[in-house]
């Protein structure tokens, strides 16, 4: 969005009149005090009514550097302005985030990533079935830059892109085989379900973790069914935490397993 308004205020002057850093990597009080006051404190270019500077990851900045840089927000507010993007707003100090005007990205709505997809792949030729739009939806969760790469990284290894394809491509595991897994699990049948799961982490090379994860997501969902109280005492998305709170739910099935 930052480099949107970019172009869309210096056309295709935009480059002589902003500087892109990322901050996590540049993030010290050097680099602030001497790449960006050098940038700032310059007239902008052509006809532009001043200079644009976007820190991205503006939270992974040490306070040191946030305070010099709230100081050239202030000096240099005549002939540059600032957006700072960050995933923590709380990790930008209060004096900066007084002088800023604060918007929050939301997830984009699932009709809005699909007919996006949709006309990605019309424009592009690109044969994928709805059924592969609805899994990358499931990947992505409203992240369009996530599901775009994630059609772009399918298209490229196959013809017509199914589920399947997608699943593979990005290396998540298929829900209905977390269904399945659990559902073994539910049915008594240990060793099997044991089985499947080495499969799954070994020949598919996927981590206990996403495993966890993946249950949850689908148990969450409702398409494992499992009482609501369960439901709430496996919200916790946290890995540890799911471990736990799964073994409790084994235990309130354990006279259905006996």
């Amino acid at each position: 969005m930052a480099l949107a308004i970019a172009h869309e205020l210096y056309g295709d002057a935009w480059r002589e009149n902003v500087l892109e850093l990322n901050a996590s990597d540049e993030r010290g009080i050097t680099t602030i005090r001497e790449r960006v006051k050098e940038f700032a404190r310059t007239a902008p270019m052509g006809k532009a009514p001043y200079k644009l500077v976007i820190l991205d990851e503006a939270d992974n900045m040490t306070s040191d550097a946030q305070q010099a840089l709230r100081r050239m927000m202030e000096m240099y507010a005549n002939v540059t302005r600032f957006i700072l993007i960050a995933n923590y707003v709380s990790r930008i100090i209060d004096p900066i985030q007084s002088r800023c005007a604060m918007f929050r990205f939301s997830p984009l709505p699932r009709d809005a990533v699909l007919g996006r997809l949709r006309e990605i792949a019309s424009r592009e030729g690109v044969k994928v079935t709805d059924e592969a739009l609805e899994a990358i939806w499931d990947i992505s969760q409203g992240d369009m830059r996530k599901a775009i790469n994630t059609l772009q990284a399918a298209a490229a290894t196959a013809k017509e892109i199914t589920p399947e394809v997608i699943y593979k491509t990005v290396g998540y595991i298929e829900p209905k085989d977390i269904i399945d897994l659990v559902n073994t699990v539910f049915g008594g049948d240990f060793v099997r379900a044991r089985d499947r799961l080495r499969t799954l982490m070994y020949e598919h090379g996927v981590s206990g973790t996403e495993i966890l994860r993946a249950i949850q997501r689908q148990i969450m969902s409702g398409a494992i069914n499992v009482p609501d109280e369960a439901k709430v005492e496996i919200a916790e998305p946290r890995p540890t935490l799911i471990i736990g709170l799964l073994r409790v739910l084994m235990r309130r099935y354990s006279s259905r397993l006996s």
